[in-house]
Order: C-alpha cells, then structure tokens, then sequence
C-alpha cells in the first residue's frame, strides 16, 4: 500500500514537474524567437528608412548597415551580435556585451560558410561551446556585393540554466516530499493496518484450548468494526466450544458409572439362573432408563448457547399459570393451589418457561411430604415478571443454597434423590437466556420458594396481578 501511494505520489510530481518544465522552456524559447523577430523587423525599418549618418543618404555600404544597427540594438543579458564580411568577423558588439560570438569559431564558420545567403533564419546552432538561437540577416546592398551578415544570438543554454537550476531545486523538494510522505504513510498505515496485524497474531495464538485472547478495539473506522465482529465471532466460538468441552465433561463423567453398573452386572450374572436373569434385566433398564433422562438433560444444556435456544412470543401469563398448576396435579398426593395469576402478556418462550417451572414443581415434589402444599404463582412488578413455585418441604441449608445451581450438584438432603443433577441447572440456563434469574428463598424445615424473575420488555402489557 505505501509502495502504491509513493508511487502515485513519483508519479505525479514526475508528470507535473515535467509539464512545468515543458510549457516554461517552451514560453523561453518563444520569448527568444520573439525577441529575434523585433530585431528583424528594426533591421528592416533601418534599412528602409535609415540614412548613412556619413553621407546622409542611403545606405551604400553593408558593413556601414550593420555598424549602425549594433549601435541601435541593446542586447539582452545572454544575448550577444556580430556582424561578417567576405568570411571574417568584423563587426564586434559593445564590450560591455557579455555574451561575445566571435570567440566561438564554430558558430563564425557556420554563419559565414553554412547559413543561406539568400534568406534570413532563425535557427539553434550547437557548438562545443553551447547551443545558440540565432537570427542570421544576409546584408547585401546594390553598391556594395560582398557577402555580409548581420548575427543576432542568445547563448540558449544560459537562458535554460536558471529554468533548469528552478527545476533542479523543485527535484530536490520532490524527493524531500516522498521521503515525507513515505514517513507519514508508514507511521498511518501502520496504524491503520494495526488491528490486522493483531487479528493476525491473535489467531496464530489461538489454540483449541485457549479461545480467550481479544483483540483491542479502537476507534470507530471499518476495521474497528472488523476487530468487534471478529471478537463477537471468537466469543461464539468460545461460547460453543466451552459448551463441547463441558459437554464431553459432564458426559465421561456421569455416564461412567451407570455403564460400569450394568456392565459390572452382565458380567458376574448367572444365563442359566432366570432370577438372576431377572435381577439384572431390571437394574439394567433402570440404569438405562437414567441414562437416557442424563442425555436428554446434557443436550438441554449442549444448546443454551443457540440463538434459537429461547423462541420469543406474546404470552398470556395467567392462562400459562393454570396450566402449570393443571400439568402438576398428576405429579404427587399434594395440595396444589395458585398464590397468585398475573393477567398480562409478555414475549416468552412458552415451551422453555414450561419445562423451566414443571422442573421447579418437580424438584418440589420430590423434597416434600403426601398432602403438604405446594404453591405456584406468577406476579408483575417494577423488577419484572416472577414465576414461583413454593413447597412446605424439607428446605435448602445456607451452606447448599449457592451450589445447588451447578452441574450434578445437590444439597446434602438431596443426595439420596433420583435425578440427573441437572434440573436446577437448567432452569438457571432458562430464566438467563431470557435475561432473568433464579432466586431461592429457603430455610430448613420451612419449605422452600425458588422464583424465576424474568426482566420486561418493550412489548409486555403491564397489567395488575390477580390474587388466586
């Protein structure tokens, strides 16, 4: 990129300068051939109307002709004028001149044995000396037949040498200017290509088991916006690949020991006794059947970092509370009874809400007696929509009621119960994909509430709750 910019930048100074040079040498050249043509057209008035200040009459002699017209002539600063006869230089300009034509032998020879004698010319003549542009006049009056001519030169190369020293100089600021820019440009476009050079090294450092280096973001051009799509896409890659990982985890190590039971079974039982047969077909169902409620809940979990984890639609809350408490009847000898309905509509996804509070219902049955009270309800307020479930059960210890969220983890009084281990943690995972938490309120002996408080949203109808 800076070879392209330095480039461009060469080449337009080259084209500019060189156009510069171009129209100012020709506007010199155009001023000399103009300055030659006056000279002329005084000549010939001269001739025309001049008088010989000798005889006051005609001209009868070239050489007088000639004499006369350097007297009236002022040259220019490298201009210089001679005038020849019969071959010689014989007519000299003013000393003060100071470009002095006879010293250049070459240029006398060309005048005198060269030039038409016949017509005048404006011509360059190059020497070893220098390269003139020269008004040549042949002078021949009808008294006097010799040939003659009258010369008029600029040294051509000094009237080029102060365009050519302005054009050296303008070489010279040029290169300065590249260097300049080359400065700048690699000082910008190092900065500018910054985050490439980083999104680069931070892929070469990316490994399969480190995806959480960043790349720092700053500013707000095209590739700021380049280094936040490539950190939104490292923190999904991330996300699923901390997901396979705890996937992979959860699965060696909770399915190693439904396997190692029925394998451990299947070895030592008796094909020819048929109870123990029996036996063993039983436990191995058990195992079976809890390993498939495990994957079942593994691949709840494996998809929580899906975008369509969670499928938002305008739901009735009160309605989805009576049907709730109508899914939960069949669950255990309890008395059911609704707290409280909140009439309103809010974007849930009701299938995910479902299965999130029937396993908070469930996990109450569990950790509760035939005929005690287990409470749902649902509620709308300034901190948004909460969906509870209470039970009159055995309670969650202090110590137990931080943990109880996390993967295969229970409380003490749990550890005895059937289940994956995983049911409070995916209503965690539930309740966060819709933004919300889980809060548990709970006290040994004192039954337990668990409520998801989901946060609102702009298309909820904020409506009052209704007590049950």
């Amino acid at each position: 990129m800076l070879g392209a910019v330095l480039a461009l930048s060469a080449l337009g100074l080259l084209v500019a300068g060189s156009a510069a040079y171009a129209l100012q040498r020709g506007d010199i050249n155009a001023d000399m051939d103009n300055s030659l043509e006056r000279n002329f057209l005084e000549f010939e008035s001269l001739l025309e109307t001049g008088l010989d200040p000798t005889t006051r009459e005609d001209f009868t002699e070239a050489g007088e002709l000639i004499f006369v017209a350097m007297q009236r002539t002022l040259p220019a600063p490298n201009e210089g004028m001679l005038g020849t006869q019969n071959g010689e230089a014989v007519l000299l300009a003013n000393p003060a001149v100071q470009v002095r034509l006879e010293d250049d032998p070459e240029l006398v020879d060309y005048v005198t044995s060269q030039a038409d004698p016949t017509r005048v010319s404006i011509t360059s003549i190059t020497t070893t000396e220098t390269t003139y542009r020269a008004l040549i006049i042949p002078v021949q009056l009808a008294a006097d037949t010799s040939p003659s001519q009258y010369v008029l030169a600029f040294d051509a190369r000094a009237e080029h040498g102060q365009l050519n020293q302005t054009f050296a100089t303008f070489a010279m600021i040029s290169f300065g200017t590249l260097v300049f820019i080359g400065v700048v440009g690699w000082l910008l476009v190092g900065n500018l290509l910054m985050p490439i050079r980083l999104l680069r090294d931070t892929a070469e450092h990316i490994g399969d088991s480190d995806l959480s280096e960043r790349i720092p973001v700053s500013g707000n051009d095209d590739l700021s916006d380049l280094t936040r799509t490539v950190n939104a896409m490292l923190e999904r890659l991330e996300g699923s690949f901390t997901s396979q990982r705890q996937l992979l985890d959860d699965v060696g190590h909770e399915l190693r020991t439904p396997i190692t039971i029925v394998q451990g079974h299947l070895e030592l039982q008796d094909s020819r006794d048929p109870a123990d047969v029996a036996a063993v077909r039983g436990i191995a169902l058990d195992e079976l059947d809890r390993m498939r409620l495990l994957v079942d809940d593994l691949v709840t979990l494996a998809g929580i970092t899906r975008p369509d984890f969670v499928r938002l639609e305008l739901v009735a809350v009160g309605r989805l509370t009576d049907e709730i408490l109508d899914k939960a009847r069949p669950l255990g000898a309890r008395r059911w009874t609704i707290d409280a309905r909140a009439e309103t509509s809010c974007l849930l996804d009701p299938r995910r809400i479902t299965q999130a509070w029937l396993q908070l219902v469930v996990n109450a049955v569990k950790f509760s007696g035939d005929g005690s009270t287990i409470a749902v309800g649902s509620r709308l307020d300034h901190a948004g929509l909460s969906l509870w479930v209470r039970d009159e059960g055995i309670g969650v210890p202090e110590e137990d009621q931080g943990r109880i969220f996390e993967r295969f983890a229970r409380g003490v009084r749990g550890r005895r119960t059937e289940g994956s281990g995983l049911g409070l943690t995916i209503v965690n995972a539930i309740a966060g994909a819709h933004g919300g938490i889980v809060q548990l309120k709970s006290a040994p002996g004192n039954g337990s509430t668990f409520t998801m408080v989901l946060p609102l949203n702009d298309q909820s109808d904020k409506s009052e709750e209704v007590r049950a």
